[in-house]
């Protein structure tokens, strides 16, 4: 695979998002366009307004449910061919979320991927992340820093549960923050290797943990709290919430609790006591350093664009480590941020 260096690329930058010319269509746009193709459901990749949407197959419930009833939405398998203008697209995992897929664009001997978020660590909740060899890579850069490693996550969930039992033993709830997509599903998943306990979910989490169930992922039982009886002592309890709820009134009924965040952002210790949470369990759907260089190496590409995260950091490592031919690519793409 060869890129000519006078032919148009493949991909793009428009001010409605991610523009491939040569197919008439756009990826993951930031506003309303007649035809866009969906990496995934998070809110800053799946929004509102436009004409037609093509995604996955497994994430159509949750494309629904992002994008509402009325939304024209398509889906393809995964590794399903579709010619779109001349450009043969499909669809990869990316190891991210249910249903997140990386993009693959090929369009006459030139192949461009789009990556959206992904992850390289093994995940219950999605399929894991398919190497999709191509000349031009796209990846994200949400923690492009060297410090950022993570940690075998059945030894976070051992984490949680310890947590979880200390709290019990002292009567005081748990309440831990969660991006309500992607994150509580998968603590959820993975908690339901060391526990069978039933877990209290925010509404936010609630209709998103029922489209997993629907999918066949197994998780722990759940409540929502706007089901619980009026009274209802959570003490002991553990209580999955999005990080909109913490300071807000609907924290009053749980009574002495403890405070934890389950995010990357928590490598750093600094950053949970600047948020206020008792507790920090560091767990992320993104890739960590290593695997964004391991990525960018097995893909084979020749030229890496980086978009939301550290993206400057990775791609001058790239450039004078690797001798990868790599830019930033500017987005409005939030990486690990509150959904």
């Amino acid at each position: 695979m060869a890129r000519s260096a006078t032919r148009q690329p493949l991909v793009t930058v428009t001010p409605e998002g991610l523009y491939c010319p040569q197919g008439d269509f756009h990826i993951d746009a930031w506003r309303p366009v007649s035809r866009t193709l969906i990496t995934h459901a998070h809110g800053d990749h799946a929004r509102w307004g436009s004409q037609q949407y093509l995604g996955t197959r497994p994430s159509r419930g949750l494309l629904r449910k992002r994008l509402g009833a009325e939304a024209d939405i398509t889906t393809l398998d995964y590794g399903e061919c579709l010619t779109i203008g001349g450009v043969t697209v499909s669809f990869h995992p990316a190891g991210h979320v249910l249903g997140s897929a990386q993009i693959r664009l090929e369009y006459k001997d030139e192949v461009w991927v789009v990556s959206g978020d992904y992850k390289r660590d093994a995940d219950p909740t999605c399929l894991p992340f398919e190497v999709v060899p191509c000349d031009t890579f796209i990846t994200e850069a949400t923690f492009a820093l060297p410090i950022y490693r993570w940690d075998d996550t059945r030894r976070v969930a051992e984490e949680v549960l310890h947590w979880w039992d200390a709290n019990r033993e002292a009567g005081r709830a748990s309440v831990l923050f969660c991006y309500a997509l992607g994150k509580a599903q998968r603590l959820l998943a993975e908690l339901a290797r060391v526990t069978d306990r039933e877990v209290f979910v925010h509404g936010a989490t609630h209709a998103l943990v029922d489209l997993y169930r629907e999918a066949g992922v197994p998780l722990l039982p759940t409540r929502p709290v706007s089901e619980a009886e009026k009274g209802t002592s959570y003490a002991g309890a553990l209580v999955l919430a999005p990080p909109s709820a913490a300071g807000s009134t609907w924290m009053r009924r749980f009574g002495e609790h403890e405070t934890g965040f389950a995010s990357g952002w928590m490598r750093v210790r600094g950053n949970r006591r600047r948020r206020g949470y008792d507790r920090g369990f560091v767990l992320s759907d993104h890739a960590d350093w290593p695997g964004l260089l391991r990525t960018a190496k097995e893909t084979g590409a020749s030229r890496v664009l980086a978009t939301h995260g550290s993206s400057d950091t990775l791609s001058r490592y790239l450039r004078e480590n690797l001798g990868i031919d790599a830019a930033p690519l500017a987005t409005p793409f939030e990486g690990e941020a509150e959904d």
